[in-house]
């Protein structure tokens, strides 16, 4: 059985991990001025590397040569703690969610006390520490308070805020952040080189989209893809068809017919997304996208080069020219109807029907009074004045000056 990209690639070393540069930068400072706390809180939204810098902690800590932040991968330990290793006795991993309760605190107690056995330190990784009851943060409050030299805590968790707050102010706190499109795609790319696998690059996007930010479901997306890829690789057909991501096509018809003001192809457009079996609301969601990705190219000329909207390039060219055919204003009305419709679409028994209604509500701006509405018309009256689709009301031809009354005669 093949192993999953993100255990296969997990990062042995802080250099490897991926766009957590803020944390990984002074934890290594720290290592290597031996300025060793007793207590780590590493938190951040899942898949974000909590857990493996976690066990790269305590391979550097545990190392021959360490405390280092470059741990030699040669030594017992370095071996041991490696991705794919066997494991030390000195290094325990607990899940908080099935060990939460005072007398599971208890036990952790009892046997930190015990030096370790081959090892430098001792180093207990508690994950999902939030799960962690306020008993039980208290039956290891002393502990962590007043813990052996050899002993040292790393709390990792998705909610800090639900850590006891007296443990919480014993630990150096580093927060993880969700991982960039860009530092994201770099990871993906050398995952694949390392694979073989041939990977469209308009795929790419789709995967980073999916996985919204985290190492591990994006790589979990992106396995899931190579394990149903044909002879020629990860298509973008395929993708889409796996992802239920909506068809670029139909985003482009949405968008030019919106454009046009072309109702014919706006609900036609919807009458295909239904014959092809996608989703209304995946759909909305999609175009919503479209339209923050357009209202950015139209402010920023150069947002597609600073990777502020991640397209093909192909798709880029075709995207600057929708967003100046659409002014600013409408836009973001636009925008801001898909993102209301959204919030109804989650109960709603006909999502076709919402979408549909949404479509009315942005062809039809005159049947609302808000401001949004009203520039809508405006911009719309300023564009087909200046393509001369209308004429402007002529000026009155001015009259010819009156006669004057003769002079009196003398």
């Amino acid at each position: 059985m093949a192993l999953a990209l993100y255990r296969k690639y997990r990062p042995s070393s802080f250099g490897e991990v991926v766009g957590q540069d803020h944390v990984t930068e002074p934890l290594r400072t720290a290592l290597a001025s031996g300025r060793i706390n007793h207590a780590y809180l590493f938190s951040g939204p899942r898949g974000c590397g909590k857990t493996s810098s976690a066990r790269i902690m305590a391979r550097s800590l545990n190392c021959v040569a360490g405390p280092t932040p470059e741990p030699c991968g040669e030594c017992g330990p370095c071996v041991a703690l490696a991705p794919g290793g066997p494991g030390s006795v000195d290094v325990t991993e607990l899940d908080a969610a099935s060990h939460n309760g005072v007398d599971d605190a208890r036990e952790l107690r009892d046997r930190a006390f015990y030096a370790p056995a081959e090892s430098r330190y001792r180093v207990f990784v508690i994950d999902e520490a939030h799960m962690v009851t306020p008993q039980g943060f208290n039956a290891l409050l002393k502990i962590v308070e007043e813990p052996p030299e050899h002993l040292i805590f790393i709390f990792a968790t998705t909610e800090p805020d639900k850590v006891l707050a007296t443990i919480r102010s014993r630990t150096h706190h580093y927060p993880f952040r969700l991982i960039p499109p860009s530092a994201m795609r770099e990871l993906l790319e050398r995952n694949v080189a390392a694979e073989g696998i041939a990977v469209e690059p308009a795929v790419y996007p789709l995967v980073i989209r999916a996985g919204g930010g985290s190492a591990r479901d994006t790589q979990s997306v992106l396995d899931q893809l190579i394990a149903g890829a044909g002879p020629d690789g990860v298509t973008y057909e395929r993708a889409v068809a796996l992802l239920g991501v909506t068809d670029v096509a139909l985003i482009d018809a949405m968008v030019d017919a919106l454009a046009a003001q072309d109702a014919g192809t706006v609900y036609g457009t919807v009458e295909r997304l239904a014959e092809a079996g996608h989703d209304p609301r995946r759909f909305a969601s999609d175009l919503l996208d479209r339209l923050r990705d357009l209202v950015l190219l139209r402010s920023v000329p150069t947002a597609a080069e600073t990777g502020l909207v991640s397209a093909p390039e192909e798709q880029i060219e075709r995207m600057v020219s929708q967003s100046q055919r659409i002014e600013p204003g409408t836009l973001t009305r636009y925008a801001e109807i898909l993102h209301n419709g959204l919030l109804d679409m989650r109960g709603a028994t006909s999502p076709r029907l919402v979408l549909e209604l949404l479509c009315a509500r942005m062809l039809l701006p005159e049947v609302s009074g808000d401001e949004a509405a009203m520039l809508q018309r405006l911009e719309s009256l300023e564009r087909r004045f200046g393509a001369g689709e209308v004429a402007p009301p002529q000026a009155a031809p001015p009259q010819a000056p009156a006669a004057q009354a003769p002079a009196a005669q003398a």
